[in-house]
């Protein structure tokens, strides 16, 4: 196996694991490698969709507060939170809801059973080694929720050694590390804030407080790998353990993803990987006497076969189990259960300066009737540095738990069995121009239908399937180094509308623009600069005013592998809201004292 190939894989564990199917001379480094979108390897500037690849040193260098600031900085992607740390969230991708986009920790779906959502906010970027991000249908490869995209997260190999102490604003500590040998590593953190009232008292009777609502987080990773004959064996293991304070209560949250993969290859040509994984919430607000979790165990088998130095296909096998529950002192309010069996087949190919590739998946779900998806892409190098692209794809969404069999309150809200899963079409034009090794410009016009929405309608307020959603937008990413100087930008434009009244689905901005600028001076200390801009959006009861806000960083090597870094978040202290009666961090700062082992 191709040695850049089986450390990413390594590194990587328990995602995919096919690395070893891309070719030799695809593997330029590991940077450029995404297995994502394709379900093995595939060279990122080769890859026939809109991807995004954050490696550990631009996590690192972004001294991102948390995971949900990361990603609502990239392309196509919003964010609406309630309040600060640990706080419900909602995150957009391409317009869709939550639950219409895919999360993946080394190739184990982890989307709750319960809600259908992932809840990136107790997840810290000390335990993320690599992120990619797909944008567009995925649902031919990943079947359920892939409609907006997938953000596949890998975690952190920590064999190296690391440390990673900070303290800030709103009483902010914390402390990660992480250690281990060539085969066996763990890692650990804790963090606590005593944070800000999460509202206002737009927020309602009843839901405000004047008190700051604290967050504590509590976090366990474990990574074993080694090899067995010609074969090669991952396991990992990730806990978290948060407790979030809102106005009026609080939550334990307890989330746990483990994954053992085999991988390896059979001959030249035909390379497979067997994955088993299992994750797990556990959620229990005792103020409301509500107590909720969900878990999944998967088995998967991809095999990939090399038919020629220009055709590749991919055959692979799904199982699932999902499991739920709710339910308070007194009663039971469901506990329910489900199947999911699923096949797929991808071929990709090239024929001269053009690529392609197809792909389908059948779904057989025991709570309904199954799905079968589908998707096409075609590329054009027009030169070594322009390529054109299009692609086609389906998607769906199986109702979650919550939706089906909530009991709801005396009546109302209640969940229904017989729903069927939302179906959804999409299609995208793209132009990828790299002009040299440091500069690269990508510009994706996508336009996505859905159907089957599910909504909690008049006069009960129970689920049903009766709302439909048409989204169109454009996508402008950028990247430029020169020397020391880098810069990155994207810009989000989007019409996200209710297909049957017209009007605009609430809280997506349908303009945005975000721009980070750095520069590395010759002792390796580094300044940057961070700025994002959003237009208004609307909500209930009106549209809440966009806003611009600016953010500061700093670092500076030490000796023997420490560095010292410093943040300051909205510098000129910007008022805004991302929902109507939730309150947004002031300004606010942030030092880092990072040790490094590599």
């Amino acid at each position: 196996m191709n040695q850049v190939i089986r450390n990413t894989a390594l590194s990587a564990a328990i995602s995919l694991s096919l690395l070893g199917t891309a070719r030799a001379d695809d593997a330029k480094d590991i940077d450029t490698v995404v297995v994502t979108a394709n379900r093995s390897a595939v060279p990122a500037d080769e890859v026939l969709a809109s991807v995004t690849v954050i490696e550990r040193s631009d996590i690192e260098a972004s001294q991102a507060p948390d995971l949900l600031s990361l990603l609502a900085r990239q392309a196509g992607m919003d964010l609406v939170r309630t309040g600060g740390p640990g706080q419900t969230n909602t995150l957009f991708l391409r317009g869709g809801i939550a639950s219409h986009t895919l999360v993946l920790i080394d190739g184990i779906r982890v989307n709750s059973a319960n809600q259908g959502n992932f809840d990136f906010a107790h997840l810290p970027l000390s335990q993320i080694e690599r992120i990619e991000i797909v944008r567009g249908p995925r649902a031919a490869l990943w079947g359920s929720d892939a409609i907006g995209g997938v953000i596949h997260i890998f975690t952190r190999d920590p064999s190296a050694g690391y440390i990673e102490a900070r303290a800030g604003s709103y009483g902010l500590g914390g402390l990660n590390a992480g250690f281990g040998t060539a085969h066996v590593a763990i890692g650990a953190g804790f963090e606590t804030q005593r944070g800000f009232s999460a509202t206002n008292p737009a927020a309602g009777p009843g839901s405000y407080d004047p008190d700051n609502d604290g967050y504590t987080n509590r976090n366990l990773s474990l990574r074993v790998h080694g090899d067995v004959g010609t074969q090669h064996v991952a396991l990992t293991g990730l806990i978290t353990d948060a407790d979030v304070e809102f106005d009026i209560g609080e939550t334990a949250a307890i989330n746990r993803e483990l994954g053992i993969v085999l991988w390896g290859e059979i001959n030249d040509r035909w390379s497979h990987s067997i994955t088993l994984g299992h994750n797990s919430e556990d959620l229990n607000t005792p103020d409301f006497d509500s107590h909720f979790g969900s878990e999944r165990s998967t088995l998967d088998w991809v095999n990939t076969f090399t038919l020629n130095a220009d055709n590749t296909l991919n055959l692979g096998a799904n199982w699932a189990h999902e499991t739920g529950f709710s339910e308070s002192s007194t009663e039971v309010s469901f506990d329910e259960g489900r199947r999911n069996l699923a096949v797929f087949a991808s071929w990709r190919g090239h024929f001269g300066t053009q690529t392609f590739e197809l792909s389908a998946r059948r779904d057989d779900n025991s709570q309904f009737d199954g799905a079968t998806t589908g998707n096409a892409a075609w590329g054009l190098d027009v030169n070594d540095s322009l390529r054109v692209r299009a692609s086609w794809g389906q998607g769906f969404r199986a109702p979650n738990f919550n939706e089906l069999y909530y009991p709801g309150f005396f009546g109302f809200f209640a969940g229904n069995p017989d729903l069927r899963p939302e179906r959804s079409i999409s299609q995208e034009i793209g132009v990828d121009w790299l002009a040299t090794l440091s500069q690269r410009v990508s510009v994706s016009l996508y336009r996505t239908r859905v159907r089957d929405l599910i909504a909690f309608t008049s006069p009960t307020f129970g689920a049903e399937n009766v709302n439909r959603a048409a989204i169109d937008g454009a996508e402008l990413d950028y990247h430029f180094e020169h020397g020391a100087f880098r810069l990155d930008g994207n810009a989000t434009w989007q019409d996200a509308r209710n297909a049957l009244t017209d009007l605009p689905l609430l809280r997506r901005p349908d303009r945005k623009l975000s721009l980070s600028g750095s520069y590395r001076f010759s002792n390796d200390a580094a300044l940057g600069l961070d700025a994002s801009a959003y237009s208004s959006r609307p909500d209930i009861g009106g549209d809440l005013p966009g806003y611009a806000r600016f953010d500061l960083r700093g670092s500076l090597p030490l000796t023997a592998g420490w560095t010292l870094e410093a943040r300051i978040e909205n510098v000129f202290d910007r008022e805004y809201q991302l929902l109507e009666g939730y309150n947004t961090p002031g300004r606010s700062g942030v030092v880092n004292l990072r040790w490094n082992g590599k």
